[in-house]
């Protein structure tokens, strides 16, 4: 649990860390970015870079809480798998 939650955080802290060097634009999105600039308006690149920041993250949201559940629920298996083997255990040996 301990080696989970320590590669877990780490790997929360890079992406924290590398988030604000990574807000770039496609070319095209750049070039929107550019034209709406010129007519005054610049509002668009920070939407776009939330938008591209929005898709960005999701997979790896994902695939985290996908990764929590599967490890809750072999921790859960495996407390019962120990409990089973207890009371078998408990049971055997008052024969």
């Amino acid at each position: 649990m301990k080696k989970f939650l320590v590669i877990f955080g780490c790997f929360i802290a890079f992406l924290i860390l590398t988030i604000p060097s990574s807000i770039a634009q496609c070319a095209m999105c750049r070039g929107t970015v550019e034209s709406s600039m010129g007519n005054g308006r610049n509002n668009v690149g920070v939407g776009l870079n939330t938008g591209i920041m929005y898709l960005f993250m999701m997979p790896y949201l994902l695939v985290a809480v996908i990764g929590y559940m599967w490890y809750r629920n072999s921790k859960k298996a495996q407390q019962e798998r120990q409990f089973i083997n207890a009371r078998v255990n408990q049971a055997l040996n008052r024969q």
